[in-house]
């Protein structure tokens, strides 16, 4: 009997108890080696702070910080539509629209921003020029960042039980009403992780604005692209300092909205 119990299989709980560490371990190391270990050379190599308050870096990280606003903003309300269509409309080439909204994510942004300037550019077959412009700069952030508020919204819409809408809609309520009502805030938390992360993502975009800015000091010119501008003079010290602050920023808007959804999520329960 006592050979028999030492090939029986470990009890499940068992399993269970050991599978969180080996996991954490594993989560902890690749986090470690891949992002926690880079930031730590970032912050250990920047110096030459006062790089990050002159007029010309005042200036870009404003501008930076506005367009990213806008881009949040706008990318919730069209991320939200775009999602709402993908999964409650039934279209010709619904599917091709479906892969679209991925493009910018397998399109190397270098080659987003040289598409931009091909088609809003001083040669522009639309007759719209918009490079070396804030709109210009206002386009290029938006094709980058369209997928984020899309995809997240999308696979809550699919799980979303429609009995509650039926039955608004029975007792007369509008469809805006329903929605705003009843859809809206079960989407919610996630139109914030994907506002975040799309909010991030213009603060340091990088390959899709360096064409069509223009790189402008004081005009069009972008955090990003101010971080460039450092290291090709060979302040390297600088360069690493503006990118601490817009990281810093970017970190510090994705735990707010984290937080902001954990709690929107426990008000509704």
């Amino acid at each position: 009997m006592a050979a028999n119990a030492d090939i029986l299989p470990a009890a499940p709980g068992a399993r269970r108890s050991l599978a969180p560490g080996l996991s954490i371990g594993i989560s902890s190391l690749y986090l470690s080696a891949i992002v926690l270990l880079p930031l730590a050379a970032l912050g250990w190599k920047a110096h030459g702070w006062g790089a990050i308050s002159t007029p010309q870096a005042t200036a870009a990280l404003k501008l930076t910080l506005e367009l990213s606003l806008v881009v949040a903003l706008v990318n919730a309300v069209a991320g939200t539509a775009i999602a709402w269509t993908l999964v409650r409309d039934r279209f010709v080439g619904q599917g091709f629209v479906n892969a679209l909204v991925d493009l910018p994510f397998a399109l190397p942004t270098i080659v987003a921003g040289l598409t931009l300037l091909a088609l809003y550019g001083p040669k522009s077959p639309v007759g719209i020029n918009a490079a070396f412009t804030r709109w210009g700069l206002l386009l290029a952030l938006l094709f980058v960042t369209l997928p984020f508020v899309v995809r997240t919204v999308q696979p809550v819409l699919f799980e979303l039980d429609r009995e509650m809408e039926d039955a608004a809609a029975s007792l007369g309520a509008s469809r805006f009403t329903t929605f705003l009502r009843i859809v809206l805030p079960s989407i919610l938390p996630a139109v914030l992780s994907g506002v975040a992360l799309a909010f991030a993502r213009a603060v340091g975009e990088f390959g899709a604005v360096v064409l069509i800015s223009g790189n402008l000091p004081f005009k069009t010119e972008v955090v990003a692209v101010y971080v460039f501008g450092r290291l090709e003079s060979g302040d390297s010290g600088g360069a690493a300092a503006a990118s601490v602050v817009i990281l810093s920023i970017s970190f510090g808007v994705l735990l707010a909205i984290g937080a902001l959804r954990r709690w929107v999520t426990r008000h509704d329960r």
